[in-house]
């Protein structure tokens, strides 16, 4: 029996890393929010690696903290590891990566969504939406409350239609045991939306108690601690250790002999999985001449002995699983916590979305996270945090926030899974960004904080000290500009420790600090006026000065950039009419209806003459 169970302005569908950003946002921003989850023990669940960060990945969580989301600040509460890693690389690809604990990271999220004003958190599964003249009108969980909507967001995860595989056995689940979510499934394709199926896995847990560390490698994390947030001061704590060991020729044997007992190669899975983080058996049939991988062995928790080992994910049958593990150095005698296994689930095509993660034909759906096609936590939060800043700007009547590929890493994510598509698990990448030294976790808050604040996020108190950090930045850098030093000997012999010529005439700072061999620190021994500067300005100063050229080169390549994006394409453009566009050109530009010219180019199937065209077009309707 079905009952009226209320009203909101948006539902999420899914309280994963996507849904807490999204019901986050949209309470902040004054909508009546309720998000619903199949339990309230999986909310911002990690069931693989319990970490968040990593190369580029750390991009996008400083990201989410400089538009105003909470996976930064999460983080930040939980961690029992950090490091920055790329440090040997310039600092375009420098990225915060941080082991969190990972029951203390979902249950820090849980409280932050049951104290948020105008937030309902809600177990329920939920089996219908209805429509009412192609908008969202309602949603039903599977004890019959409906809810009347004005947007709902689905971020569901591997929870659709989720089934696990370990050898030839399999179940229906979504992950860590929580039942998937079929009738949802069913319920979107009755609505007309496209699902296509992927697979991810995950490796098996081991008793610390059954491990030898003796025989692995130490990985310690960094001595000082950088935070994720721009708003946190992180303090000192005593980090937890991980490991590094190696497979080797017997556990490859091992694979080899029972990869006719894989479900991956034996046919029973049949979505597609993600390229680069790739099963154990995969790596070995890939990579047949490498003779061992690295596999990581990390802790889950500081209050668990269960640890991750990263790197040995799985479908292979728990027996041939234990035998493979046990011919790791110091994993000889490991226990199971619980074995490895691969997932397949349905998610939809991203090519039917939006720019903003509005489906294209239902007004007021939204999609975000792994259900968009992509993995990792960090790329399903922060579309779940662009999917709920969109849903409350069209119920509010505003337009959606649009970050392009000059602007953040997320706007690369969405513009390359709307775009283009996906045919595997999308995952972040510093090499998929054209403009990564002006994209920097470092400036995060530079290129978004005003945006945040002018979309209600950041708080006037936050933008009050961004501003004024903004401005101790080009203080400094224009004291560095003016000020000349003399080439005294004290000033020579400083080059000369630094292993760089001397001066035969007066130069100035900002001209020093451009020296390979010089860095902002050790400038300090001949700059006797310098102000006292907190850290994160002074790491600013330094790339700015010392990139300078290099950063003024990709400034004028972003304006060639934006003079296509800003040639927009009317939605109801018809581009069957337009003569001389390919035939592939016209499916492909019909199926995407793309926003701009920028947007149109990087559109498979669509030729530089085909743009042309459409800029002939363009100009002769104005």
């Amino acid at each position: 029996m079905s009952y009226h169970a209320g009203e909101y302005d948006i539902v999420v569908i899914g309280a994963g890393h996507a849904g807490c950003e999204a019901a986050l946002a949209a309470a902040r921003l004054g909508m009546k929010t309720a998000i619903f989850s199949l339990s309230l023990e999986a909310v911002a669940n990690m069931p693989c690696n319990p970490h968040i960060g990593g190369s580029s990945k750390g991009h996008l969580v400083r990201e989410i903290d400089a538009l105003g989301g909470e996976m930064g600040k999460n983080i930040d509460k939980t961690m029992i590891q950090i490091k920055m890693l790329n440090t040997s690389k310039g600092p375009a690809v420098h990225s915060l990566r941080a082991q969190a604990d990972r029951k203390r990271y979902q249950m820090e999220m849980k409280h932050t969504l049951e104290k948020q004003e105008n937030l309902d958190l809600k177990q329920a599964e939920i089996v219908n939406i209805t429509l009412k003249d192609n908008k969202v009108k309602t949603i039903e969980t599977d004890v019959g409350a409906i809810y009347d909507v004005k947007s709902i967001i689905v971020a569901t995860g591997t929870y659709l239609k989720g089934k696990i595989f370990i050898g030839d056995f399999s179940k229906e689940s979504g992950p860590d045991g929580v039942f998937p979510a079929n009738k949802l499934s069913e319920c979107l394709k009755k609505l007309g939306v496209n699902l296509i199926r992927f697979k991810t896995g995950t490796p098996a847990r081991i008793n610390r108690k059954s491990i030898d560390f003796s025989k692995m490698e130490v990985q310690k994390g960094d001595e000082g601690i950088i935070p994720f947030s721009f708003e946190d001061k992180m303090k000192d704590f005593d980090q937890v250790d991980c490991y590094l060991t190696y497979t080797n020729a017997e556990t490859h044997r091992i694979i080899r002999e029972n990869l006719h007992r894989s479900p991956l190669y034996g046919g029973e899975i049949s979505g597609t999985g993600p390229r680069y983080c790739p099963s154990i058996e995969d790596k070995v049939v890939r990579f047949a001449d490498k003779e061992r991988h690295q596999v990581f062995v990390e802790p889950i928790g500081i209050d668990t002995d269960e640890m991750y080992i990263q790197g040995m994910s799985s479908s292979l049958p728990e027996d041939v699983q234990i035998a493979m593990y046990r011919t790791l150095p110091g994993l000889e005698h490991c226990e199971f916590t619980r074995p490895a296994y691969a997932i397949e689930y349905d998610c939809i095509d991203p090519a039917d979305l939006k720019l903003s993660l509005e489906y294209k034909k239902i007004d007021g759906l939204f999609f975000a996270g792994q259900t968009n096609g992509t993995s990792g936590y960090e790329e399903a939060a922060c579309q779940g945090l662009i999917a709920g800043i969109n849903a409350s700007q069209k119920i509010k009547g505003k337009d959606p926030l649009i970050l392009d590929r000059t602007e953040a890493y997320i706007g690369v994510l969405i513009d390359d899974i709307v775009t283009k598509g996906t045919n595997e698990p999308y995952r972040m990448m510093t090499s998929r960004a054209e403009y990564r030294l002006l994209l920097r976790q470092d400036n995060a808050d530079l290129r978004l904080t005003e945006k945040g604040h002018e979309i209600g996020l950041i708080s006037d108190e936050r933008y009050n000290k961004f501003i004024e950090k903004k401005q101790e930045i080009e203080a400094e850098k224009k004291r560095l500009q003016e000020t000349v030093v003399k080439p005294t000997e004290k000033v020579n012999e400083f080059l000369k420790k630094q292993g760089t010529s001397d001066l035969t005439t007066g130069s100035k700072l900002s001209e020093l600090l451009k020296r390979a061999e010089i860095t902002y620190a050790s400038l300090e021994a001949i700059d006797e006026n310098r102000p006292k500067l907190r850290e994160q300005v002074r790491e600013e100063v330094e790339i700015q000065v010392k990139y300078d050229g290099y950063i003024k080169m990709q400034e004028a390549q972003v304006e060639k950039f934006k003079k296509m994006e800003k040639k927009l394409l009317p939605e109801d453009i018809n581009y069957e009419e337009i003569n001389g566009i390919s035939l592939e050109a016209r499916q492909k530009l019909n199926k995407h209806k793309p926003h701009s010219i920028g947007q149109a180019s990087r559109i498979s199937g669509v030729s530089p003459a085909d743009i042309s065209v459409l800029l002939v077009y363009l100009q002769t309707k104005r």
